[in-house]
């Protein structure tokens, strides 16, 4: 979903900070997976070819661009974009701004020339700029601590080199000099010194991580519509070939197909909130002050719409099919499945085997409708819990149609997502137009 890059002159500490961002993406967030490359690369023939092409310096700044804007387009939308849709996270130590300060500041072929060449590769989301000292650099590069697998020093490792390069990076990511169109649409941090430990290092690297990733940016190569549809996908191929859910307490049986139980969704909606309205209100536990009053809100539809697809799992396979877009973190994913299990009683809680110290939370049958529902009109989960808190005294009747009036770029995305998880009859097809999915909402059927 996102590409985060590490940018910095050589011998900066990027290698160790790829590695250290990695870390961090895996333990703390719930992508569909984190891969790591780097470029120029070094397994692709047009890599190679980039790698051969600075080895002395006699191809020329315009030969170097090419190359290296070449095995970037190539790894941009065979490799990269791929696992972007996919909702991974892609780490990448050097990228496109690489080539804006070494061909473009330091080669003096210029910036936006070399814009230019690479405005079709994929935008870093957020690039990340680890600087140090030159000269500790050089030490680190003559030393073998982060040296290329080359057999000669390439030519731009020299001590006159390695200030051009770092005041071209302060230049340039440091906003001295306007970062070109398309690249400006990314995000960067930084300088981030290491001049410390290996502890340091990470905590500034967590810091920014955490920050960039709290903010839910909206990704820029792929849509968040697209990479939500792919883990939908993935939820129910999952349950392929099960017309009900296999969950030990749930009466009657979850359904894979009938989750409407012949009920309307607005309905269904309108039950469902005030039930959880009540639930919340009711409780004087200290839990409580965790659990958003909004029943619409982001925590409370992913986790239960997230459940909704899946039998019971415990709570690293929950945040798992989380994925980028429905994330939550640990700490509050756990608080509210003990919400929903105490307070509400969407949820059971149990252990499998005695002794087990994973606990497995499962969603009960009468709630499995309002978690569907929920990730079917997630685009509008905004839209409509304003139009609940504007017009309490309202039928839910009327609110998908007010929501769509208001957001009706929306209506594509609830339709394909309901493609995916079906009209909610077994018998019934889901919706294909905006009039129909309004029928769908009034009536439960087309």
């Amino acid at each position: 979903m996102y590409l985060i890059t590490v940018e910095g002159g050589d011998g900066s500490g990027k290698g160790l900070a790829t590695k250290m961002i990695a870390e961090i993406l895996e333990k703390e967030f719930t992508f569909a997976g984190v891969d790591v490359t780097a470029e120029p690369r070094r397994n692709a023939e047009l890599g190679i070819m980039a790698v051969e092409a600075v080895r002395t310096g006699d191809a020329g700044p315009t030969r170097e661009a090419v190359y290296f804007a070449a095995d970037r387009m190539d790894h941009s939308h065979t490799w990269i974009r791929p696992r972007l849709g996919q909702g991974r996270v892609v780490v990448s130590e050097r990228n496109v701004h690489s080539s804006l300060v070494y061909q473009g500041v330091v080669g003096d072929l210029g910036i936006e020339e070399v814009a230019r060449m690479n405005a079709a590769a994929m935008i870093p989301d957020l690039c990340i700029w680890v600087d140090c000292d030159p000269g500790a650099a050089l030490r680190r590069i003559k030393h073998d601590t982060l040296r290329l697998t080359l057999d000669k020093t390439e030519y731009f490792e020299t001590d006159e080199y390695q200030v051009r390069i770092r005041q071209g990076y302060h230049d340039l990511l440091g906003g001295v000099v306007p970062m070109p169109t398309p690249f400006d649409l990314g995000r960067v941090v930084g300088p981030i010194v290491n001049d410390g430990t290996k502890d340091d290092l990470r905590k500034k690297l967590q810091f920014e991580v955490r920050r960039f990733l709290h903010e839910r940016p909206p990704p820029i190569n792929v849509s968040s519509e697209e990479v939500e549809r792919h883990m939908l996908g993935r939820a129910l191929t999952s349950q392929r070939g099960q017309t009900t859910l296999n969950v030990v307490e749930s009466r009657p049986a979850r359904s894979n197909l009938d989750w409407l139980d012949s009920r309307k969704p607005w309905e269904i909606m309108r039950d469902s909130t005030q039930i959880y309205i009540s639930a919340i209100q009711a409780s004087d536990t200290p839990s409580r002050l965790d659990a958003p009053l909004d029943p619409l809100s982001h925590p409370v539809l992913a986790i239960v719409g997230t459940l909704s697809l899946l039998p019971s799992v415990e709570i690293h396979e929950l945040r798992a099919w989380l994925g980028p877009v429905r994330m939550v973190t640990e700490r509050h994913t756990r608080r509210m499945v003990k919400i929903f299990h105490e307070q509400s009683g969407w949820v059971r809680v149990y252990r499998s085997l005695v002794g087990s110290d994973a606990s497995r939370s499962e969603l009960r049958s009468d709630w499995q409708a309002f978690g569907r529902i929920g990730i079917a009109l997630w685009p509008l989960k905004e839209t409509l819990s304003e139009w609940r808190r504007t017009h309490a005294g309202s039928s839910w009747k009327h609110g998908l149609s007010a929501a769509l009036s208001s957001n009706p770029s929306a209506a594509d995305s609830c339709i394909a997502r309901l493609a995916i998880l079906g009209s909610g009859k077994a018998d019934v097809s889901p919706p294909s137009t905006r009039e129909e999915l309004l029928v769908w909402w009034q009536n439960g059927a087309v």
